[in-house]
């Protein structure tokens, strides 16, 4: 799973100036989505969805404010333990696990040492990674998210607030004008105090690298951090090659600040992004040739995927372009228009799976769930609903449509979008109850905010609904009215029934992205050291991984 990677970012989506061969290759051999979705526009939620089978309304991984994913490490919310992955599944059916990169999905609930959301106690044996996600921030030079995430606080008021009250002690409102221009300037002075500590200090706190449970490198550094993490699954493949395997491996790129290995800078004609693009196909790369060298490649289904699209907003402070591309797909992250959402899919098995295949049926990253624990002989969980459909009936031409006729597409808790594809219909009509407000007004993205969010007064209701026909406008550029679809009522009567119908049959959960989750809890900060020395320390590495025995250098 790429992080933030745009479905047009591949050449085997179409790009013909950033090469992919290995990635192109996986696609050229196996099977090609062309209509594969991620269940949320977010980082957090995406990935729940993706481990569970879920939407993450169902597991209470969706936000009902403006922050949708997990920011700081000493965070309690997370990944409820009676949530079922399909590592734990698989585990239990005697796999061998591993998650090398980003997990995402919090860490701790009451004390540091709990770990009660870490990747082993939803079934990883092995973790090689960072528990929360790589930001710009953890990167030297690169700036920091959250000057832009402060902006919207009305500082203008404030400070003409603070002016009016001077006038009014000038005036000889002496005592009244004093006490209120001090509190106002104390408080502003705090915020701005306790954001330059915040900033200064993050990628201390939260930017480390964690072995199992223990923390190994803090602040982590980035350099050949994409080649130490190959190596790693390199290690694991090898070790496990002669029982049953699941290798979660989980980019940290391409999602910002970006970083890549020395000898990939300046290889791409799209400046940094385009050779941490290639870095990334070159881990792929030696994967597959692992998989070939251990005679595992027809033994063994690959998965490549996006866990949403790309991050148009992301403009580094030398105002050089750090996010991927939608293609033909409009928008892109934190939004449900089809850039946001639409991803690669892509799946691998010589002998199983049929080679140069496309399908352009709706499907969601909940499949894969059923998918594995089917092919690993366990059964699907019957004490809760499974929003994903086994693929593989699909991906073999069992069957030539897709299991999902509805699908529903949330902006954190809310209730975005909804997808049909009648049956024996060639439409597939998506309707949108909202959309977000972007600015500047020409764009697709919220370049004001560095993401768009989800709730008033950032976006825009629409009764009745934007309504598509995707099958025809896959852009999303034209809605339809009752003047240009006959059937626009009863069409979107039967949308919004499904909606209803969906939303009652979600029962609610304990939500864990409130805002008591997210603030800092300090007997949850994870330390490697002191809070003292702020928590640093450096990973001992035994074996470099650039000279690993398994990895090649191009």
């Amino acid at each position: 799973m790429v992080d933030d990677l745009g479905i047009g970012d591949l050449g085997c989506y179409g790009n013909t100036t950033l090469k992919t061969p290995n990635i192109d290759r996986l696609a050229q051999d196996g099977v090609k989505l062309t209509q594969h979705l991620a269940a949320s526009p977010l980082c957090t939620p995406s990935r729940a969805a993706f481990l569970t089978g879920r939407y993450p309304i169902r597991s209470g991984m969706a936000s009902y404010g403006h922050v949708g994913v997990f920011i700081i490490s000493a965070a309690s919310g997370g990944l409820p333990r009676e949530e079922i992955t399909f590592a734990r599944i698989l585990k239990d059916q005697g796999y061998k696990t591993a998650l090398i990169g980003k997990w995402h999905q919090g860490l701790s609930c009451e004390h540091r040492g709990d770990h009660c959301h870490h990747p082993r106690v939803h079934g990883f044996d092995h973790f090689y990674g960072i528990p929360m996600t790589n930001l710009r921030d953890c990167q030297p030079g690169h700036g920091s998210i959250f000057y832009a995430a402060f902006a919207h606080v009305p500082y203008g008021k404030l400070l003409a607030t603070l002016g009016g009250l001077v006038a009014l002690h000038t005036a000889g409102a002496r005592v009244a004008a004093r006490r209120l221009a001090t509190g106002l300037a104390a408080l502003l002075l705090a915020m701005a105090g306790l954001l330059c500590v915040f900033i200064l200090t993050f990628a201390d706190l939260n930017c480390f690298l964690m072995r199992g449970e223990e923390v190994v490198e803090q602040p982590y550094v980035a350099e050949n951090l994409t080649q130490r993490m190959t190596g790693e699954a390199v290690e694991f493949l090898e070790r496990n090659s002669d029982v049953p395997f699941l290798l979660f491996f989980s980019f940290l790129q391409v999602h910002t600040g970006l970083f890549a290995s020395p000898r990939f800078r300046g290889k791409s004609r799209h400046g940094l992004y385009g050779d941490v693009v290639t870095e990334v196909d070159w881990c792929v790369g030696q994967i597959m040739k692992t998989l070939e060298r251990l005679e595992l490649k027809e033994k063994t289904l690959v998965y490549l995927t996006s866990d949403q699209g790309p991050h148009l907003e992301e403009i580094s402070v030398h105002g050089e372009v750090h996010h991927g591309y939608s293609g033909i797909y409009r928008a892109g992250k934190s939004t449900n228009w089809e850039g946001g959402i639409r991803v690669p899919g892509i799946f691998h098995w010589p002998g199983k799976l049929p080679a140069g295949k496309v399908i352009d049926e709706p499907t969601s990253n909940m499949d894969l769930f059923p998918s594995v624990v089917n092919l690993a002989g366990a059964s699907i969980p019957s004490d809760r609903k499974i929003d994903g459909h086994d693929l593989m009936p699909l991906l073999q031409g069992r069957v030539v449509r897709s299991d999902h006729e509805f699908m529903f597409h949330y902006c954190n808790a809310n209730l975005n979008a909804v997808r049909w594809h009648p049956a024996n219909s060639t439409s597939l009509w998506k309707a949108l109850f909202f959309t977000p407000n972007f600015y500047p007004e020409n764009t697709t993205g919220c370049f004001h905010m560095h993401i768009c969010h989800c709730i008033d007064p950032f976006i825009t209701h629409h009764d009745p609904p934007l309504l598509f026909d995707l099958s025809k406008d896959p852009s999303e550029s034209k809605p339809l009215s009752p003047a240009t679809e006959p059937n626009f009522h009863s069409i979107v009567g039967v949308m919004v029934d499904a909606a209803k119908a969906h939303e009652q049959g979600v029962e609610p959960v304990p939500e864990q992205l409130t805002l008591q989750h997210h603030l800092w809890k300090p007997w949850l900060q994870p330390c490697c050291s002191t809070l003292g020395q702020l928590c640093r320390c450096k990973e001992t590495l035994v074996t470099l991984a650039g000279s690993h025995t398994g990895l090649e250098s191009s």
